[in-house]
C-alpha cells in the first residue's frame, strides 16, 4: 500500500550571501512516519527544516503540503499548516508552570481557563505516554521533562507534523528510550515526525526512512531497514571511511593529577561542586559523563585556573620520567632560584650548580636537555591562574566548552590565535610569526579546516572549523594533562573520529586525558574509566570496558555520591 505524501520539497534553494545552504533539494515526507534528516555539520539539514518551520523562507523552489503549495513565512504560519518545531535549546519561561508555558501565546478564541488546559494536557499524556506534572515550575524540571513540555506545547497547538532538532543531545539512555517510545506512539497515531540528528545508532533505532544531505544537496532517501551505519556514513561524506575508535591499552599509567575534595559555590549561592575527588592518570583517558549543567564546566575550569574554589586541592605530579625543563616557561631568575632549592639535577643525577654560569650558558644547558626536574616534584594548582600554572612548567591544555568566548579570540585570525600560546616565549620586542604560521598551516591541513586562508578571522569560520582550530592548537602543545570539553561538538562524523584518535594518540604519548562528552557510546568506546557526575557530586567512577550504557545512565540520574569505583580501585 502506497504511503500518503504529506509534505514535498521541490527544488528548494536557500543562500546566505555567497554561501549556498540548500541547493535544489527535493524530497518527500509521508504521513505517519519517522524520517531522520542526516548529514555532516553545515550540510543544510537544519536550514531546510527551518524553512518548513517558518524561520527561514526559501529563495527558490516550492513546499507542497497535502499536494498544495504552502507559503510558510513565519512559525505562526507553520502552525496554520499543523507544523511545529522543537528546538535543541528550549524556549520556556523558567518561573512559569508547565501548563502556563503550554498555553502561553495560544489564541484559540476561548476564555483562558487553566483548569481546562491541565485537563487537555492530561489527555495528551494518557494518549502518548508522557509523564509530566502540569503544576510544576520549569526551573524544577529535568532536561527530559522540559523537552516533554516543548513537545506538548506543539501538540496543544494542533501540530500533526513535528520537527525535533537533536532531541537526544542531553538525555540519558533511559530518557532516550522513553522519548522514542512516545515518538513511536505518535507515529502510530498518524503524526509525521522529522528528527534532525547526527547519531547513527539512534537513526537506525527510531526512523522509518533516512534522508541524507551533503554540502547542501539531497543525496538520497533510503529505508532504514535496508541500510547500515556504514552505508549512511558513505552517503554523508561521499567516500568510504573507517569509523573505529582506536582505543589503546594504558601503558605504565601513573597518577598525574590528584583532585581532592573540591568544593565550589556559584554566584547564586548554589553549590556547583560538592566534595569532588578523583585521580587522572598518565596514559589513560578519563571520561566525564553527566546531564548538561551537572558541574562539568566548573570542574574543568577549576583545574585550568579559571574557577575559584571554596576548598580542596589539585595536586599535579610531575612525570616520574625525567623531562627537560622548558626554558621558555621560566625566567633566568626563576631557574637560578629553583636550582638553589634543589629542584633540578644533571643527567648523571648530581645536583645542578649554576653558580658562575652566564645566562647564555644556562640557556644552552636547558635547550640541550641537560638540566632535568627532580622526580618527586609535586605542586598544588588550586587557585593558580593559567599563567602561574604555565610558569610552574606544568603543560596543561584545555579545550573549553565556550570555544569563541574562552578558547579563541573571534576577531583574530588563525595565526594570531596560535600565538596566544607562544607569544611570551619570544626573546625580542618583536613578535615571531613564523612558528605560529607553520603551526596554523599544519593544523589547517591535518584537520582539514575549511578556511579561505590562514588570516581569516576565526569568527567567520563555521562552528566545526572553529573547534578544529582550538583542538589542534591545544594538542600541539604536547600537554601532560589534556582536558577537552565536548571537543567534537559541531564537527562532522569524519572529523569527530579524527579527534577521537588524536586524543588516544595523546594518551599513548603519556598524557593524562580528561574528556567530557555527551555521547555515551563514544565515552564507552574511547575512555578507560568514566567519572559520572550529577548536580555537582560524583555518583560513580567506573571501568569503561565493562560498564553498560544503561548503567551509566542510571548513575547520571543518581542523587547520592558514589564512594568506590565499579570494577576498579577505590578512588
Amino acid at each position: 500500500m502506497a504511503k500518503e505524501v504529506l509534505i514535498e520539497f521541490q527544488n528548494i534553494t536557500k543562500t546566505f550571501g555567497t554561501v549556498i545552504a540548500n541547493n535544489n533539494v527535493s524530497l518527500q515526507i509521508f504521513k505517519g512516519e519517522i524520517l531522520s534528516v542526516l548529514g555532516e555539520n553545515g550540510c543544510g539539514k537544519t536550514t531546510l527544516m527551518n524553512m518548513l518551520a517558518g524561520i527561514y523562507y526559501p529563495d527558490g523552489g516550492k513546499i507542497l503540503i497535502g499536494g498544495k503549495e504552502a507559503v510558510i513565512h513565519s512559525p505562526k504560519a507553520a502552525f496554520g499548516y499543523k507544523i511545529g518545531m522543537i528546538h535543541q535549546h528550549f524556549k520556556l519561561i523558567d518561573v512559569f508552570t508547565a501548563a502556563e508555558n503550554v498555553v502561553l501565546g495560544v489564541k484559540d478564541g476561548e476564555k483562558y481557563n487553566l483548569k481546562s488546559v491541565k485537563k487537555r494536557i492530561g489527555e495528551m499524556c494518557d494518549r502518548y505516554g508522557f509523564h509530566i506534572n502540569p503544576d510544576q515550575k520549569i526551573y524544577e524540571m529535568s532536561v527530559s521533562e522540559k523537552q516533554t513540555v516543548e513537545i506538548i506545547k506543539v501538540l496543544y497547538r494542533g501540530a500533526d507534523i513535528l520537527i525535533l532538532d537533536e532531541p537526544t543531545a542531553v538525555l540519558t539512555p533511559q530518557e532516550i528510550e522513553k522519548l522514542f517510545a512516545v515518538l513511536r506512539r505518535m507515529r502510530d497515531d498518524g503524526k509525521s515526525i522529522i528528527i534532525i540528528t547526527h547519531k547513527l545508532n539512534e537513526v537506525m533505532s527510531i526512523s522509518d526512512r533516512v534522508a541524507v544531505l551533503r554540502k547542501g544537496e539531497h543525496i538520497g532517501t533510503v529505508n532504514t531497514s535496508e541500510t547500515s551505519e556504514q552505508a549512511l556514513t558513505e552517503m554523508m561524506v561521499g567516500k568510504k571511511i573507517v569509523l573505529n575508535i582506536d582505543r589503546s591499552e594504558p601503558q605504565n599509567p601513573a597518577d598525574r593529577l590528584l583532585v581532592k575534595d573540591l568544593n565550589c559555590t556559584g554566584p547564586d549561592g548554589v553549590k556547583v561542586l560538592d566534595h569532588i575527588s578523583f585521580t587522572a592518570r598518565s596514559g589513560e583517558i578519563l571520561g566525564i559523563a553527566g546531564i548538561a549543567g551537572s558541574g562539568q564546566r566548573q570542574l574543568l575550569e577549576a583545574i585550568a585556573g579559571l574557577q575559584h574554589l571554596d576548598s580542596g586541592e589539585i595536586i599535579f605530579n610531575r612525570p616520574k620520567k625525567n623531562l627537560p625543563v622548558s626554558f621558555f616557561h621560566k625566567t633566568f631568575k626563576q631557574i637560578v632560584a629553583m636550582a638553589a632549592e634543589g629542584k633540578f639535577h644533571y643527567e648523571d643525577g648530581t645536583p645542578v650548580d649554576l653558580s658562575g654560569k652566564s645566562k647564555k650558558e644556562i640557556r644552552q644547558l636547558v635547550n640541550d636537555g641537560k638540566i632535568l626536574f627532580n622526580e618527586d616534584d609535586v605542586m598544588n594548582l588550586r587557585d593558580k591562574t593559567p599563567l602561574q600554572i604555565r610558569e610552574l612548567g606544568v603543560r596543561l591544555s584545555f579545550v573549553p566548552e565556550d570555544r569563541l568566548g574562552m578558547g579563541l579570540v573571534g576577531n583574530m585570525d588563525i595565526v594570531d590565535n596560535m600565538m596566544l600560546r607562544s607569544y611570551r616565549k619570544g626573546n625580542s620586542v618583536l613578535v615571531d610569526r613564523k612558528k605560529p604560521q607553520n603551526l596554523a598551516d599544519k593544523i589547517v591541513k591535518g584537520l582539514e579546516v575549511v578556511t579561505p586562508d590562514l588570516h581569516t578571522p576565526v569568527r567567520r569560520l563555521s562552528g566545526g572549523n572553529v573547534q578544529k582550530v582550538l583542538v589542534g592548537r591545544e594538542i600541539s602543545y604536547a600537554p601532560k594533562v589534556l582536558m577537552a570539553a565536548y571537543p567534537v561538538r559541531g564537527l562532522d562524523i569524519n572529523s569527530s573520529y579524527l579527534i577521537y584518535n588524536l586524543l588516544d594518540k595523546q594518551k599513548r604519548e603519556g598524557a593524562a586525558v580528561i574528556f567530557v562528552g555527551e555521547d555515551l557510546d563514544v565515552l564507552l568506546g574511547l575512555c578507560d574509566r568514566i567519572l559520572v557526575i550529577n548536580s555537582g557530586r560524583i555518583t560513580g567512577i567506573v571501568d569503561a570496558r565493562t560498564i553498560t550504557k544503561e548503567e551509566v545512565g542510571l548513575l547520571m540520574t543518581k542523587t547520592d555520591s558514589g564512594k568506590e569505583e565499579k570494577n576498579g580501585t577505590e578512588n
